[in-house]
């Protein structure tokens, strides 16, 4: 249903995924240029797939099972993003592009944290409906 807790924190995943990309840079570059997620097409991308997966998945409340492994597949996804991040901010090759990391690139991580809690809440209001099955 809507009114669950899982909803709150799937809101709060997509909020940070499509709202806050918008407010906070990723990094700055080495001519002190605030670098955003809208300049990079595929950090947008993510983005924008991860609060879409979010919002699919709160409208899916009628199949738990779908929603859990689409919060899955959502964790995941952040996870590639965090994975694309630490890579381009430890770049190999000593010539960096980033110079001063901004809190931009902590965006996949309190998404992936909301992704979690909400998972626990899906899979605990699953468990409860099992429960009740048996009794019947």
């Amino acid at each position: 249903m809507i009114q669950r807790i899982q909803t709150l924190y799937l809101i709060l995943a997509a909020g940070i995924s499509a709202g806050l990309i918008f407010v906070f840079h990723l990094w700055t570059n080495t001519e002190g240029a605030k670098v955003f997620a809208l300049d990079n097409y595929m950090y947008l991308s993510l983005f924008m797939g991860s609060a879409l997966l979010s919002l699919i998945s709160i409208f899916s409340f009628k199949n738990r099972k779908s929603q859990f492994v689409m919060g899955r597949l959502n964790i995941l996804l952040n996870f590639v993003l965090l994975g694309i991040f630490v890579y381009q901010s430890l770049n190999v090759s000593g010539e960096t592009n980033v110079s001063e990391k901004g809190i931009g690139i902590l965006l996949p991580i309190f998404s992936i944290v909301c992704l979690v809690l909400a998972n626990k809440a899906i899979k605990k209001d699953e468990d409860l409906v099992k429960s009740v099955d048996r009794l019947r």
